[in-house]
């Protein structure tokens, strides 16, 4: 039973919201001690919500699209009562007092929230170890890393604990998880979803996202989180396509993505390991058996990519990180946090005086506009670019690797929040039984020609 399946079989009386809860919190309960995707549990709201809703179905009234759906959300996005600790002893003792306007959204839409989930500390990371909450093991690929930061939605999500997670995504903290763990990962365009009541980690890169095992739980996550919001300054004020319309009517055209040109990047592919390419040409093979037509291109511009995304994350999160100074809520973050938040601190105080900034900041957002230009430039060709999501496969959990080993497993990924472009990730297949991304990428604005793809992909 897929996403959208299992949403029709609430609101028909066919499966209670209840049950669905109850099953949850049972693999909760069983698995989440080994694999830790949750950090904190809303087990006795979700119950009391669960019957709510069966209340209201038994009673012939309207719920909302998300009805009985259980929902994980990563501790960076603010939920009322719960601890949303952004992965950090910093803010271990921090309540969420209001709702992100995401978590408003749900909650309209009759969406249950089963707790909070796991990840690198303030998201500073691309395995979920920094986590002050411990590490997050990988359900489909036991004893490496999950990825990250938002490792323990995707966690949650290949281990059966929830239909849909919402994570962030500075630089592909949904999509590099989203690919170690098999699962479906979705970064919209910049400013589809409002980041209102998330903290910030990079505020021109981040965008909120959802995860899900099926193209459904992505579009109805996007049907339900997207769109204007008067009280975030970056929203897009356009109108919002039917995602999950649009995902179904796909499944019933013979050659789905008749008419659709897919870009393969060869610098994509001389960065990636072989046999990560090999199971991606594979899937790029069935885009084509579905109709797509293939386009060869080249990006001059990878080997500035990963520094240019690193020095503006450094400037922009040592300033969105001079609020925690132990004054009105946390402990002071430089007294508390970890070696990586640390690292990247220390780094954009350094740029961020004066004397370099000019050097270093400035001349790293003039190459974003080059970055973004290109990218879109390459765009006008194509409808689609596709290749790996990740370059490499996931390390053994305890392995020590340098900074800039650890920064390799982003550098297909930062490009999209470069450019501000939405992308996804979804499974090619797997290497030695661990599985691999393809990534998809479109013109901003073009989300849904992405969730078209995958419908189309998935299509049984």
């Amino acid at each position: 039973m897929n996403v959208l399946e299992k949403a029709n079989a609430i609101k028909n009386g066919e499966l209670k919201a209840l049950d669905n809860v109850n099953n949850y919190i049972k693999v909760i309960d069983d698995k989440n001690p080994e694999i830790n995707a949750f950090i904190e549990l809303n087990k006795e709201e979700s119950i009391k919500k669960a019957k709510e809703i069966d209340e209201k179905i038994k009673n012939g009234q309207e719920v909302g699209p998300l009805a009985g759906l259980v929902i994980g959300i990563k501790a960076n996005i603010n939920v009322e009562d719960l601890t949303i600790s952004a992965g950090s002893k910093t803010l271990e003792n921090y309540i969420g007092s209001y709702d992100a306007t995401v978590i408003k959204r749900i909650k309209d839409a009759d969406g249950i929230i089963i707790g909070i989930n796991n990840m690198d500390e303030f998201a500073a990371g691309s395995s979920t170890e920094t986590s002050y909450y411990g590490v997050c093991n990988n359900p489909a690929a036991p004893g490496r890393i999950v990825g990250g930061s938002s490792g323990g939605g995707a966690a949650a999500i290949a281990s059966e604990m929830c239909d849909i997670a919402l994570g962030s995504d500075t630089g592909g903290s949904i999509r590099n998880p989203s690919s170690h763990c098999g699962i479906d990962g979705f970064k919209p365009t910049y400013g589809l979803v409002s980041r209102q009541g998330l903290l910030d980690l990079s505020m021109s890169l981040d965008q909120i996202g959802p995860m899900s095992r099926d193209v459904y739980g992505l579009s109805l996550a996007l049907d339900t989180i997207a769109g204007y919001d008067e009280e975030e300054c970056t929203t897009l004020k356009n109108e919002i396509p039917n995602f999950t319309e649009a995902a179904k009517e796909v499944k019933e055209k013979e050659k789905p993505l008749e008419g659709m040109k897919i870009g393969k990047v060869k610098e994509f592919t001389e960065v990636s390991d072989s046999k990560i390419n090999k199971i991606v040409d594979e899937s790029i093979n069935k885009l084509i058996s579905l109709g797509a037509e293939l386009v060869e291109l080249n990006f001059d511009y990878i080997d500035i990519c990963l520094p240019t995304y690193y020095l503006i994350n450094y400037v922009e999160f040592f300033s969105a990180t001079r609020k925690y100074d132990g004054r009105d809520y946390g402990y002071r973050i430089e007294e508390s946090c970890g070696e990586e938040v640390l690292r990247r601190i220390e780094i954009g105080s350094y740029i961020s005086q004066q004397e370099y900034s000019g050097k270093f900041y400035k001349k790293a957002l003039q190459a974003r506009s080059l970055i973004r230009n290109e990218i879109n430039k390459m765009l006008k060709d194509v409808d689609l670019i596709v290749g790996p999501t990740v370059p490499k496969l996931p390390h053994k959990i305890g392995n020590k690797l340098e900074p800039m080993e650890m920064y390799a497993y982003d550098v297909l990924t930062v490009i999209a929040n470069l450019a501000g472009i939405p992308a996804a990730s979804i499974k090619a297949g797997t290497v030695d039984d661990i599985p691999v991304g393809l990534q998809i990428q479109a013109k901003p604005e073009d989300d849904l020609k992405i969730i078209q793809t995958i419908s189309a992909y998935e299509i049984e």
